[in-house]
């Protein structure tokens, strides 16, 4: 139970802030002596918060579908000569920047949540793929042979002696593009997405240093979160299918 530990303290620490930042004036005011407005208050910090989280959830799932799939196809020997397209595929998405992606998306998409969540599945791709990759590729072939021997299907074999064994290295690519994507979607309040990005770009357009500070604060607690929680599964993954 200690490994929760962590996790539980981030989300608590997270919730508390998210309800009392709007009291905590005195806080900010020697970030912003001179300022009239120091909380930034056109939308409440609950509602950028669970707004941010969801873009964030959204993309991470269809971002994992995507590339465990993908990885599984390229594994598998009937599509292991797709391997060197579908990683290509992956590292575009990642080279290009998420501002272009978003600029580029505005056009055909219109303002908002959707260009956002493209750019997050886009940039979020390439650490699952690798891990994924790596999790799947680093399987002793005696074991797979060993399955096989003992009469199980392809997809027995994928379900209960793959991912269990390569699991954990799985989940730390997850675990790498949720929190690299936490920090991104930030961007999309800069087309109109509703993220704890709306007081970082309020404070930098109006100068107001105060406003940037709560929604960093807030963006980096989350991630530390997400992070440590991500942390504890992977433990626990790994006490659960040890050897």
């Amino acid at each position: 139970m200690r490994v929760w530990l962590a996790p539980v303290i981030w989300v608590v620490l997270l919730c508390a802030l998210t309800a009392f930042l709007p009291a905590m004036t005195w806080l900010f005011s020697w970030a912003q002596p001179d300022a009239e407005n120091l909380i930034y208050s056109r939308d409440s910090f609950a509602v950028l918060l669970q707004s941010h989280i969801w873009l964030v959830l959204i993309s991470a799932t269809i971002g994992t579908l995507a590339a465990v799939s993908a990885g599984i196809l390229v594994t598998r020997p009937q599509g292991r000569d797709f391997m060197p397209l579908v990683s290509q595929i992956a590292s575009i998405g990642q080279t290009v920047p998420p501002v272009a992606v978003l600029a580029l998306a505005v056009p055909a998409m219109g303002f908002g949540e959707k260009p956002t969540l493209l750019a997050l599945v886009l940039y979020g791709l390439l650490p699952i793929l690798r891990n994924t990759l790596a999790g799947l590729g680093g399987i002793n072939p005696a074991v797979l042979e060993s399955a096989k021997g003992m009469g199980m299907s392809p997809v027995q074999v994928l379900l209960k002696v793959e991912f269990p064994l390569a699991g954990r290295v799985i989940l730390a690519g997850i675990r790498t593009s949720v929190t690299i994507n936490i920090a991104t979607a930030a961007i999309g309040s800069t087309i109109g997405a509703r993220t704890l990005g709306d007081p970082v770009i309020a404070g930098l357009v109006n100068g107001n240093t105060a406003y940037v500070l709560q929604g960093a604060i807030l963006i980096g607690i989350l991630a530390l979160a997400t992070d440590s929680l991500f942390e504890a599964v992977e433990q626990a993954w790994g006490r659960a299918f040890r050897g």
